[in-house]
């Protein structure tokens, strides 16, 4: 194979979800880890850590391990089953995945979501803080459904529209979903002997949703019908994401080296249709009055500290859209709070080193972070 030159969208990518299904990790055959492949797996993060990428990986494998240890037949499980294969299957995951990484000198972290963590704003930004921080202090966090306490998750749930919400919920810039299927085809591969795959695709269409299918591997809940949902999350939230083969070693190598792949192309970047939603979608549950060294910060592109807040209305919690306000009363724009409003009327004109102190616990030193706010609504 001629070795191609990497996409843009790959290249210029600083943050990374990779997406890793159940056939890939899980031998059909045995139930067993396949050990080989998460080596060479870790060997590719490991790689894309060393230059300069954050990288985040949303793992199945769960369940497909503990229906062995457990000695559960094959076939669709009963539900407490499935709760049941998850416990077991989650800790020789989690085992697995902190071997791997130590031996190339990475800390490992495991973080377990339900679709309504990336859904309610409060749990939504727990989770997004939690993950920041682990991506500060070096640590590859790796993210699996939740499917120990799950319900209808188990039952519908899949781990492509979960990784998509993940990019979107810490701004990536790339979603790879990596796959027993090489990318979207025009037709499921082996049902029309003209199917071809699409090297790229820049909207989520009719005729994108019908090429896609129903159909999942025994080991997957997912099929294409799940990818192509998630690629509408990533592209609506200014996420480029590809689809590739997972099947052979260092699977993010051969990805870069030219291996075949479809690239769902964003038309805007993550931080600016973040921004976009914030700033159309939300309705405000209180407003913030800030003072005029507050406001030249804001239109300077700085987080809003507690230091410049004169005044909090509403009854909002943390989370929440509020409205900031000059000293004039003009909007200056709208954003995600980070404490509620009684905590932020206790901090309100302080210094960012006093919160503690004042609320009994540590917070954020912003009420709300530059990143949560789109400032010039006008």
């Amino acid at each position: 194979m001629t070795k191609l030159k990497p996409r843009p969208e790959w290249t210029d990518a600083r943050r990374i979800v990779v997406k890793i299904g159940s056939a890939l990790l899980v031998d059909r055959a045995t139930g067993r880890l396949r050990a080989t492949w998460l080596n060479s797996l870790g060997d590719d993060v490991a790689a894309l850590a060393a230059a300069g990428k954050e990288v985040v990986l949303v793992s199945s494998g769960a369940i497909a391990l503990g229906r062995h240890g457990l000695g559960l037949p094959k076939g669709a499980l009963e539900l407490e089953q499935s709760q049941a294969a998850a416990a077991v299957g989650q800790i020789s995951l989690s085992a697995a995945y902190r071997e791997v990484f130590a031996a190339r000198g990475l800390a490992v972290a495991q973080v377990l979501l339900t679709l309504g963590d990336t859904e309610e704003r409060r749990r939504y930004l727990n989770a997004r803080r939690t993950i920041d921080t682990l991506i500060a202090h070096k640590c590859i966090a790796v993210v699996n459904e939740n499917d120990t306490v799950a319900t209808t998750e188990i039952r519908y749930g899949d781990n492509d529209r979960l990784s998509a919400r993940v990019a979107s919920m810490i701004t990536a810039d790339c979603l790879v979903l990596l796959s027993d299927i090489d990318g979207l085809y025009t037709a499921p591969p082996g049902s029309r002997p003209d199917a071809v795959r699409l090297d790229e695709v820049r909207a989520i269409t009719p005729e994108i949703e019908a090429m896609a299918g129903d159909a999942g591997s025994e080991l997957s809940r997912g099929g294409m019908k799940t990818k192509v949902e998630a690629g509408r999350i990533a592209l609506g939230s200014g996420i480029h994401m590809v689809i590739a083969s997972g099947k052979a070693l260092h699977p993010l190598r051969q990805l870069v080296e030219g291996a075949p792949c479809t690239w769902f192309v964003a038309s805007n970047d993550p931080v600016a249709a973040r921004k976009r939603w914030i700033a159309g979608q939300l309705v405000p549950a209180g407003t913030v009055h800030v003072d005029a060294g507050a406001e030249k910060a804001l239109l300077g592109g700085k987080s809003l500290l507690p230091a410049g807040v004169v005044r909090i209305e509403g009854a909002f919690g943390r989370g929440d859209a509020v409205v900031i306000k000059s000293p004039t009363g003009m909007e200056l724009g709208r954003g995600l709070v980070a404490y509620d409003a009684t905590e932020a009327r206790q901090i309100a004109g302080k210094k960012s080193g006093e919160i503690a102190a004042i609320l009994g616990h540590a917070g954020r030193a912003e009420l709300v972070h530059r990143d949560d706010m789109v400032v010039g609504r006008g």
